[in-house]
């Protein structure tokens, strides 16, 4: 199996260079907007399209990437809510394991069932450690998976599960705040996972500022994800990707 994105990650980071990644969830956007979203996204220089969702009640998944496929040369990796959401049309899948959590279904369940497929799409397989952190809301993530986010305040039990999770054989750790998050994760939480993790770490949820996505790579993150503010102002993008590439030079 080819390593291109994967392995894009790791060297950026080992140039301590710093990407941008725009979420999009297919339950959200509507192919009319979607163009122009991608068109935005490509002037802004961003690295990655991140697609997926908790839920993903639509059945357009293949369109969605086909159409940005069609129309810019960024890549597009699968964040998937459940085994359902793969599509062979993207170049990688983040293979979430929710490492912050205790349900068996989502640290290994779901991925026995999904194996058989994931395997067949042929898409570059990236082994991810997500851990959820508490945004100060509710979030769609927790819901479903039923388990308790880390809490917001506890950088140890955070550090020790990015810790656990690097062991274990995953080759990035996601840090997530859930989608509209209240509360984005820290920075003190974000520099003790990165001090204590050598693979990249990607960070999102609650970043509706160019400020907050600049102090989060500083602190440590190697990829900004945002979507939920985006999705509210679109203009946001460029101002977003220019503070995340920005900071490649940034040191705590």
């Amino acid at each position: 199996m080819k390593l291109k994105i994967y392995n894009g990650l790791v060297e950026k980071k080992k140039n301590a260079q710093k990407s941008f990644a725009v979420l999009i969830d297919p339950d959200s956007v509507l192919p009319s907007s979607l163009n122009s979203l991608v068109d935005l996204a490509e002037k802004a220089k961003a690295d990655y399209f991140f697609v997926g969702g908790s839920l993903v009640l639509s059945t357009h998944l293949d369109e969605v990437i086909q159409q940005i496929k069609a129309i810019t040369d960024i890549p597009v990796v699968l964040f998937p809510g459940s085994p359902s959401q793969v599509s062979r049309y993207a170049d990688a899948l983040l293979y979430l394991s929710l490492i912050s959590g205790r349900n068996p279904e989502l640290l290994i369940g779901q991925h026995v069932v999904s194996a058989p497929f994931v395997k067949k799409s042929g898409l570059e397989v990236i082994p991810t450690g997500y851990i959820v952190v508490d945004g100060g809301a509710p979030t769609t993530v927790s819901y479903i998976s039923n388990a308790a986010p880390v809490p917001a305040d506890k950088n140890d039990i955070a550090l020790c599960t990015a810790m656990a999770g690097e062991m274990l054989g995953m080759k990035l750790i996601y840090m997530d705040a859930g989608s509209g998050a209240k509360n984005p994760i820290t920075e003190s939480m974000i520099s003790a996972v990165a001090e204590n993790v050598e693979v990249p770490v990607i960070v999102g949820g609650g970043i509706t500022d160019p400020e907050k996505a600049y102090l989060n790579c500083k602190a440590g993150a190697d990829v900004i994800v945002v979507g939920n503010a985006i999705e509210k102002d679109s203009s946001l993008i460029t101002e977003l990707s220019n503070a995340v590439h920005s900071s490649r030079a940034a040191k705590v």
